[in-house]
């Protein structure tokens, strides 16, 4: 271990410290101004392959320019706002499934909310799913919206407003969310319906639910939406929770590696090479496979999505841009998911 002793510069000694290392900055102004508002520690993950390999002081290669860099930063940016849209529409999918296909299973006519409330029986999860956790944090929720609502209910009825006024103020605020709506209207049950409750939930505590749901036949009913097996569709969204907190984080995803490789459906159309030509690349383990399996679901959820006419697009507006680094073979545009996709 060592200290660290990198001390802080200006933009301005930045951008000498870039032009020294061999990179053409022909609008300075522009450039001072990207460094200013995207910094360049940002920037430095899209320099690296435009630098000799191998290079301690990190020279670029002969004619590079600082646009191809921006190019490839603007790429990435776009490919993030791509798959975040993607990424939304499986989520309030899986949320509507999950809830449509519990809540009607578990409805018992002697029960009214035996239906609405699934959740809240620990026998239908696994045993080394975090129940305590869930319960924890919807009761948290409720809790912490109620305190505000009581707080806002004082302010109001401390003003001079008339008490008709007041009323319907107190009846909006009430309404700001359900989670507050549900404990200041309801006593029983004590937390607020299922359909309400994975609203609550983040994308990767949906996905623990979902691999936590203790029987087989009710994770293979949910699934079965989306047109893949169960085992599957977990292991999508443990692939689409992590790409998703790289896209919340603003992270790039160009030559992104993905830590777990999904699991891949059986087929023709799901075939990948094990390595990319020439290189270390494994297709399956970038974010190419994560846009098939994205285009697979947004196919069975929303069939007449131009999503994937998106996704060429996106690709044609930036012909610089290596598409290797991803997974892209160079034949990609004839894959079933894209070939439909006129550009």
């Amino acid at each position: 271990m060592t200290t660290f002793n990198k001390p802080a510069v200006t933009v301005d000694e930045h951008l000498a410290l870039l032009q020294g290392r061999g990179l053409c900055v022909n609008d300075t102004h522009q450039a001072r101004h990207v460094l200013e508002t995207v910094s360049f520690f940002r920037l430095s993950i899209y320099m690296r392959p435009f630098q000799v390999v191998g290079k301690e002081n990190h020279s670029f290669k002969s004619g590079t320019d600082f646009n191809q860099i921006l190019d490839l930063y603007a790429f990435d940016r776009e490919l993030r706002l791509l798959v975040m849209d993607a990424i939304e529409t499986v989520e309030v999918a899986l949320r509507a499934s999950l809830n449509n296909h519990m809540s009607c299973t578990y409805q018992i006519d002697s029960e009214p909310h035996s239906g609405s409330h699934w959740y809240l029986h620990r026998n239908r999860f696994k045993e080394k799913y975090n129940y305590a956790k869930l319960i924890r944090d919807i009761e948290t929720k409720q809790q912490y919206e109620g305190r505000h609502l009581d707080k806002e209910k004082r302010k109001i009825n401390a003003s001079r407003a008339p008490s008709q006024t007041k009323q319907q103020r107190i009846g909006h605020r009430s309404k700001d969310n359900y989670p507050r709506f549900y404990q200041h209207n309801y006593q029983t049950p004590a937390l607020m319906p299922g359909w309400a409750m994975t609203e609550e939930l983040s994308l990767g505590n949906l996905s623990h639910m979902y691999k936590g749901l203790l029987k087989d036949a009710d994770r293979k009913a949910i699934a079965r939406r989306f047109n893949v097996p169960h085992e599957v569709l977990g292991s999508w969204l443990h692939t689409l929770t992590f790409v998703r907190n790289c896209c919340a984080h603003h992270s790039r995803l160009w030559n992104r590696e993905l830590p777990v490789q999904p699991k891949i459906l059986q087929g023709e159309d799901w075939q990948f090479r094990k390595l990319m030509p020439d290189s270390q690349i494994r297709p399956s383990r970038r974010i190419y496979v994560v846009l098939i399996l994205l285009a697979h679901l947004i196919r069975q959820i929303s069939p007449h999505s131009q999503w994937p006419l998106n996704v060429k697009s996106l690709v044609r507006m930036y012909p610089n841009v290596h598409l290797a680094p991803m997974g892209f073979t160079c034949d990609w545009q004839s894959h079933i998911f894209w070939s439909g996709a006129d550009a």
